[in-house]
């Protein structure tokens, strides 16, 4: 699987039963190769190294891991590596903590200073470059309210609005203002290098607040991996529709993005970033603390089933458990939990109603046509597969956003297309070589029955372009006979 071309077609043992993909996260839970197997056994996609922790050695370790595991069940497995980001933190504390009142005043200072009940550093001159009085600046996810009353030469004078016991280095959020800070740190320029020379096939930017973050760190990729952009700012939900359309692919960070904005407006806005992403045909994953119970439970909250539930309604291509599978105690059970789950929803009528009710715009492109006329026919006539000749992906995800209600099996000779489309709605991507001078029917019929997605005399679509080995140009739809090999 690491040869971007096979000699011969490849069919993955394993087919996901289910069209919503599982983004695990790996950590000391998760760090076996048993382990690993046991969680896509039990319907994990692809997996997240989480490079806020960890070390180089780690990372590689976990990285081997999981293409041992994909050679081993000779299927396909996306590897996704989050950056840390910028981290806004005040400084030290005397005691190592302070408890803050509320109403009392409490200076920020941008000068080395040990902190107590009065004051404490804030080492970021960017926050006083853009701060005003008045702004509110969040501290420790929120649990700790300031508001500027006074802004002096390297002082903030600040009323507390909620209080609690502040400790060193807690997180500073300033929803109200943009920050004039690159989404690449020092260690993340490191880090995006490091995960590149591993051969990783997403790249997860944090902190993103512009369309011109996006724009900068996809020169820095240079084409390497596919870029998907964290949406956990309100400067980024501002500018969605250009930060989408820039990107591979959309995370909602719900965690930041509800201490960055009132929690009650995150449900809708979740909605909303899935609806943009997938009328531009991008992948979109819903992540943060969705069976968060599960870190120390067996089983999640009423709430959290509902949630994940929500976000397959909203029509999300990817789940992400992050704590549940990198630290907790019941990683195999988690996603468990979210395999049945979503095969629940999956199989509800209203949500193959919804799906298909809405109508997604398509461009003027032959090829975005054909894929929307692909699930138009796949459904009229009752196939139970759609297969894709697809040589860069996009054909494959352009009839993923269609949601098409049926499995889509994408078939690639590339390694690295196969793994980007690990993530999105319903594709199955197989890695294989397709000669030239064989039948596309033929092709097709031999990886439905082996994959067990169709039998003998059903009827399948199948859309490639006429010139197969030349990327682009998808212009061929054809509705085919399974026949027995």
């Amino acid at each position: 699987m690491n040869a971007e071309h096979s000699s011969r077609a490849r069919t993955p043992c394993r087919i996901s039963s289910k069209f919503t993909k599982i983004l695990a996260t790996l950590g000391p839970s998760t760090d076996s190769h048993a382990m690993i197997l046991a969680l896509h056994r039990a319907g994990a996609d692809l997996y997240r190294l989480n490079f806020s922790h960890g070390s180089y050695e780690t990372h590689q370790e976990r990285h081997e891991r999981v293409r041992a595991v994909e050679a081993e069940l000779n299927t396909v497995i996306g590897i996704l590596a989050d950056l840390q980001g910028p981290k806004l933190r005040v400084g030290r504390f005397h005691d190592g903590c302070a408890t803050l009142v509320e109403g009392q005043y409490f200076r920020l200072v941008k000068e080395p200073v040990v902190g107590n009940t009065e004051q404490v550093q804030l080492p970021h001159p960017e926050i006083f470059a853009v701060v005003e009085s008045g702004d509110e600046l969040l501290i420790d996810d929120g649990r700790i309210r300031f508001q500027v009353v006074k802004k002096g030469e390297g002082v903030l004078d600040c009323r507390v609005l909620n209080g609690g016991l502040l400790s060193d280095h807690k997180g500073v959020n300033l929803p109200s203002r943009r920050l004039n800070v690159s989404p690449l740190t020092k260690k993340d320029l490191r880090d995006l290098d490091f995960a590149l020379s591993l051969g990783v096939d997403w790249i997860a930017l944090s902190f993103v607040q512009h369309p011109d973050d996006v724009r900068q760190v996809k020169e820095q990729i240079a084409g390497r991996a596919r870029l998907m952009a964290k949406i956990e700012k309100p400067s980024a939900v501002d500018h969605i529709e250009e930060i989408v359309e820039l990107s591979d692919g959309i995370m909602i960070a719900r965690g930041d993005l509800g201490v960055e904005m009132p929690p009650e407006k995150v449900p809708a806005i979740q909605k909303r970033i899935i609806e943009v992403a997938r009328r531009h045909g991008r992948p979109v994953v819903v992540a943060t603390q969705m069976l968060e119970t599960m870190i120390s439970a067996p089983v999640p909250t009423r709430a959290e089933a509902s949630d994940v539930a929500n976000a397959i309604y909203d029509g999300a291509d990817a789940i992400m458990l992050s704590a549940e599978t990198a630290v907790g105690k019941y990683p195999l059970e988690a996603v468990c939990m979210m395999t049945r789950i979503a095969h629940s929803i999956e199989q509800d009528e209203h949500f193959v109603r919804r799906m298909e009710s809405r109508e997604t715009d398509v461009s003027a492109s032959d090829s975005d046509i054909i894929a929307a006329a692909a699930c138009d026919v796949a459904r009229r006539r009752g196939c139970p597969t759609i297969v894709t000749l697809t040589e860069t992906g996009e054909t494959a995800a352009r009839v993923s956003r269609s949601r098409p209600g049926r499995p889509i099996l994408a078939l690639t000779p590339r390694a690295s297309t196969a793994r980007y489309l690990s993530v999105f709605h319903a594709v199955s991507p197989l890695q294989g070589q397709v000669e030239r001078e064989a039948s596309v029917d033929a092709v097709a019929t031999e990886h439905v029955l082996a994959a067990d997605l169709a039998r003998p005399d059903d009827r399948i679509v199948i859309t490639a372009g006429a010139r197969r080995g030349e990327s682009g140009g998808t212009n061929l739809l054809r509705i085919a006979t399974v026949q027995a090999g």
